[in-house]
């Protein structure tokens, strides 16, 4: 058990910490909405809260190697607690403002990326040290996520319509509590999980050198490059969608935050079930077809039908279906990053390719709230469905997509092949997670 115990505490550490996020996710928004009345204002909110995501993303990979992963994820929870805390405590007294809000909340966004990824990338050797396959450990860190944010959006639903929004922000400051130390406790002795001394002096110029590596790793793959520019479109009208566009159709036609948290549980359980199937009979199937269908059972259908129907049942159907395809997706890109990516380069990688994936995040709420303010809610709801339909054909339309099947006989090859200065082949794949600026 000793060997699994790093392991065992990582996956802990996310349940309760993504639990908790769940009810940020739900929580804010709501709060804003009882407090302001105004879908334009909700949309503000996630764009600060969603912008410092992508400047610490893009910066932060070579700071987490020096610093130490376990470190990093353990102040980036500490900082977050914090920062969440101080929004219920500040209503309370009568002191918070709209910028209070606003600032709290891109402080937690600026710290919150580096603690995920700082924490991801520690996957290949935890797996290593509990004696398992990476894609079983992938499949299980993913379906533990998932799961974790289905009993924490619902919990959120209950908690809101009994006692407020701002007691399930004071819960989720807790919960990143608790995940700060349960990753102090007992990541000590990793050697993956310490600062990772690079030779030479520490400089500006070598930051740099190592950001830009970071980044001439993606260029050098059309499918890398692909699978980061959809993402980065799909995690943008995701965005919207849960910072907004749910939220507010919860609130003007499904009667309220229960209904609101029993969908997002919905779409979780049924994305851990995902996650689990594809762990267990995934490894069966072209990844390129699977990726494919999964997206686009999990995209645009949720827009289209909240758009079309006022009522929770058909909604809900839809919900669960898009989890079950949403959960086969990160096993897939996980693996595939786990399999081309060399171990030094994960921290920034990972860096590089969340910063690309999240780039249009603090857009998506943005554009989220005006538009909901400009032209109603069911339009706004077809408009990024639409948008979302037709990103989601791009594995079905761009050739360079079939080397999404590619395998590899070893991880230790494409990490030979990717460190020399030539171009690398197809199939490397950012670090793919659920983007939300809640979820842990």
């Amino acid at each position: 058990m000793s060997g699994r115990r790093p392991f065992v505490a990582v996956l802990a550490a996310n349940t309760v910490s993504i639990a908790g996020s769940s009810l940020t996710l739900i929580g804010v928004p709501w709060f804003v909405l009882q407090t302001t009345g105004s879908a334009g204002r909700a949309g503000i909110v996630a764009f600060c809260a969603t912008l410092p995501v992508v400047v610490a993303a893009l910066v932060g990979g070579p700071v987490i190697d020096r610093i130490g992963r376990r470190r990093v994820s353990a102040v980036s929870d500490l900082v977050c607690a914090v920062s969440v805390g101080a929004i219920p405590l500040l209503h309370y007294a009568g002191l918070l403002e709209f910028w209070m809000l606003c600032a709290l909340m891109a402080v937690g966004g600026l710290v919150h990326t580096p603690g995920l990824t700082a924490r991801y990338v520690l996957l290949p050797s935890l797996a290593e040290h509990a004696g398992t396959t990476v894609t079983r450990a992938a499949s299980l860190y993913d379906a533990v996520s998932r799961g974790a944010r289905m009993l924490g959006a619902a919990v959120a639903g209950v908690l809101i319509a009994a006692f407020g929004a701002e007691t399930v922000l004071l819960l989720d400051a807790a919960t990143f509590a608790v995940s700060a130390l349960l990753v102090t406790a007992f990541l000590r002795g990793i050697p993956a999980a310490e600062p990772q001394r690079a030779s030479g002096k520490v400089s500006l110029a070598g930051y740099r050198a190592e950001l830009v590596e970071g980044w001439a790793f993606l260029t050098r793959s059309r499918l890398l490059m692909g699978i980061t520019l959809m993402v980065m479109m799909t995690n943008g009208l995701d965005q919207g969608w849960s910072s907004v566009l749910l939220p507010v159709h919860g609130r003007e036609a499904l009667g309220g935050a229960t209904a609101l948290g029993l969908l997002v549980s919905l779409f979780g359980g049924f994305a851990l079930l995902g996650a689990l199937m594809y762990g267990a009979w995934g490894e069966r199937f072209p990844r390129r077809a699977v990726f494919a269908a999964a997206f686009l059972a999990s995209g645009s259908t949720r827009y289209v039908v909240a758009a079309l129907t006022d009522t929770t049942l058909p909604l809900a159907v839809t919900m669960a279906l898009a989890g079950l395809g949403a959960g086969m997706l990160n096993p897939i890109l996980t693996t595939l990053m786990y399999e081309k990516v060399p171990e030094e380069l994960r921290s920034r990688v990972s860096g590089v390719t969340t910063a690309g994936c999240e780039l249009t995040m603090p857009l998506g709420g943005l554009a989220a709230g005006l538009l909901v303010d400009g032209f109603g809610t069911a339009r706004a709801l077809l408009l990024f469905g639409g948008a979302y339909l037709l990103t989601t054909l791009a594995p079905v339309v761009f050739p360079a997509w079939r080397d999404l099947d590619r395998s590899t006989s070893s991880p230790a090859e494409p990490a030979a092949a990717l460190s020399r200065r030539e171009p690398s082949p197809p199939g490397s794949v950012p670090a793919a997670r659920p983007r939300h600026p809640s979820a842990k």
